[in-house]
């Protein structure tokens, strides 16, 4: 790992830590009560799936400012995930989506632990909702307990107050703009803050962060990070409503159901004729779409260009990423890695 590029190698490692971190998490709850063992299945569930681009990431962010490879650095690289498991938990509750991976989302795997209570669709939510505060929980301990130096985390410590506070505001944000009138520039502020930063931007800097960079180098990680992050969501974007749900183990038509502002949807809106938004608009938000709703919807994307534009986007700002590494004096592993992170980001099916 030390001077070349192991992406599988650094997964595995991650996945080690991930899942010996919340097996003790699992049986310490257990312990409690055996009631809480569908809690303590969740917990360990929502980690199991993943390309651990955030642990890479922020692996990347250290080595870029040349730190040699590291066991603790690993394991606070590994807590990147946990954010995320949280917040794909939180997700899918506020979504209600019902599969994720091709499984069962959280909150849908628990009703059967509340099978024949009252409201138990609601305590079944209200679990799903403490198996993701958790998880949030989790990820600052075990970033803590990694094994660095406190005053190396100590140096990384207000970015974590910086990550929260996004990905909140991005939820929020989506919340809060969903069913309105979709919006290309509404939508890439949702993109920026739900999932462009904390994917990218934030855990290069965490990793940075942690290894003593100065300022400059921040500050390029970054004008690698936030483009590259908007890129990685605007493909989720394309793939949510064009991919394969077997491979993306999404129903295609969450988001037109969930009429969320997704940029594909707002440049879609954009540039439809009146006949067309008419269409559309009888479709959005609609809980009983069909495939064949599916098809119309996807024909008058296709129609409009709209995936076209999707995929330019992506495409500018892969480059502007990867041209913002022109600037900074790293070395040559860091910069090979974050090279072609760029592209296994963005260039993928699922």
């Amino acid at each position: 790992m030390s001077e070349r590029f192991d992406t599988a190698g650094l997964k595995a490692r991650v996945d080690t830590v991930l899942h010996e971190f919340l097996a003790e998490e699992a049986e310490r709850l257990c312990a409690i009560d055996d009631a809480l063992a569908p809690v303590a299945g969740q917990l360990r569930a929502a980690a199991e799936h993943g390309k651990r681009l955030r642990a890479a990431f922020c692996y990347w962010g250290w080595r870029a400012a040349g730190q040699p490879d590291s066991d603790p650095l690993v394991r606070a690289a590994a807590s990147m995930e946990l954010v995320h498991a949280a917040a794909v938990v939180h997700d899918d509750l506020i979504d209600d989506s019902p599969l994720r991976h091709e499984q069962p989302t959280a909150h849908v795997a628990l009703r059967a632990a509340v099978t024949g209570r009252p409201r138990a669709r609601a305590a079944a939510r209200a679990l799903a909702m403490l198996v993701g505060d958790h998880l949030m929980a989790l990820a600052g301990q075990l970033f803590a307990t990694s094994g660095l130096p406190a005053a190396y985390l100590g140096r990384a410590r207000p970015m974590w107050g910086d990550l929260a506070r996004e990905l909140i505001a991005g939820e929020c944000l989506e919340i809060l703009y969903t069913g309105g009138e979709p919006d290309p520039l509404v939508s890439l502020k949702v993109v920026r803050y739900k999932t462009a930063k904390y994917t990218v931007e934030q855990p290069l800097l965490i990793g940075a962060l942690l290894a003593g960079a100065v300022a400059r180098l921040r500050a390029g990680l970054s004008a690698y990070g936030l483009p590259l992050g908007e890129a990685f969501q605007l493909r989720d974007d394309l793939l949510g409503l064009f991919g394969d749900p077997g491979r993306t183990g999404k129903a295609s038509l969450d988001d037109i159901r969930g009429r969320r502002p997704t940029a594909l949807l707002a440049v879609t809106w954009r540039d439809a004729p009146p006949d067309q938004r008419r269409r559309l608009a009888g479709v959005l938000g609609r809980r009983d779409l069909t495939a064949d709703d599916l098809r119309d919807v996807r024909e008058l994307m296709t129609a409009l260009k709209a995936p076209d534009q999707v995929e330019d986007m992506i495409a500018s700002r892969v480059r502007e990423a990867v041209g913002s590494l022109d600037a900074l004096d790293l070395p040559h592993p860091a910069r090979r890695a974050l090279t072609e992170l760029a592209g296994s980001a963005t260039d993928r099916r699922y």
